[in-house]
């Protein structure tokens, strides 16, 4: 049994991709069992799959169940997660033990991009990414998203960085490890909820076919790293700048006089802004993650190195 057998499980869809050398599109599953609430969560899940498979690629929802690290998951398994208070949120130091344990767990940007990688999948969509948190310099809280994407080669096509962490530290951070910030169709870094943000992206590049050209052209010259797609929000989902940060900078203080950090400070930030914008970020948060997969499976569609059977 060869180290992917050994390790992971494909699904039948999967299977079938990788026979037939199509193009995979890696998914998150974090954003099932603590992004959003039910049903949304797994009415999403399922409707992100489907805009992949419109847009000429193969969904890859990644997750553990019982220990068992699967690279797509059938619908009872995306609505096991949806349901279920039993799964944990799974970055890189759990993955050994959540699967050592045989317990459940949904991955993490961080998590997703070591799983994809893997599997040779090369293109992973999602909300946005993790970075550098706020008040950072006394509390040291920085995602692990940053520093995967320092040292996986997965393009990670996102609506920018999370609004609720500190953007210019975030790209800082980034720059310092090499990694490259795109935006599709942009000059300015998109903020999650919003098109914009006070910070510029490194390179613009308008099309899916020139943003898979340069992770081809990455990947030949043998850089290491992944790269940071920054999609921005459609103009129909987009929150306003400056209501949504006073909502945010609410949400960050709350957090921090309960003494939420960690893991749990970004659900618990995230579901605050929810409740005071009267469910408004939710159906952002929705209509930007269906708008990266379905520029994530158009670039993956065009990437010659999507995946490498």
């Amino acid at each position: 049994m060869n180290f992917k057998e050994d390790v992971l499980v494909f699904s039948e869809e999967l299977r079938d991709a990788i026979q037939k050398n199509k193009p995979i599109v890696a998914l998150e599953s974090t954003i099932i069992s603590h992004g959003m609430p039910y049903p949304q969560n797994v009415e999403t899940a399922l409707d992100v799959e489907e805009l992949i498979r419109d847009n000429g690629a193969v969904p890859a929802t990644i997750a553990i169940i019982n220990g068992e690290i699967k690279i797509g998951l059938t619908e009872d398994e995306i609505e096991f997660l949806g349901q279920s208070n039993k799964v944990e949120k799974v970055s890189r130091r759990d993955l050994p033990y959540v699967i050592s344990a045989k317990k459940h767990g949904a991955t993490t940007v961080a998590g997703t991009m070591i799983c994809a990688s893997m599997a040779d999948i090369k293109v992973f969509a999602t909300g946005g990414i993790g970075g550098v948190h706020r008040g950072a310099q006394k509390t040291m809280d920085i995602s692990a998203d940053l520093e995967e994407l320092a040292k996986t080669n997965v393009a990670v096509v996102c609506a920018g960085v999370k609004s609720i962490l500190d953007l210019g530290l975030t790209l800082e951070y980034l720059e310092t490890n090499g990694v490259p910030v795109i935006g599709h169709n942009t000059d300015i870094l998109p903020a999650f909820y919003t098109r914009t943000s006070p910070f510029k992206v490194d390179y613009r590049l308008d099309s899916p076919e020139e943003i898979a050209n340069f992770i081809d052209t990455k990947q030949k010259i043998g850089l290491s790293g992944g790269v940071v797609v920054a999609n921005p929000i459609p103009e129909k989902d987009a929150m306003d700048e400056t209501y949504i940060s006073s909502i945010i900078d609410n949400a960050v203080k709350e957090a921090e006089e309960n003494n939420i950090l960690g893991k749990e400070a970004t659900p618990f930030i995230l579901d605050k802004i929810k409740t005071l914008t009267e469910g408004k970020s939710l159906k952002a948060n929705i209509g930007l993650v269906k708008h990266n997969a379905v520029i994530g499976a158009k670039i993956a569609a065009n990437c010659k190195h999507g995946y490498k059977n």
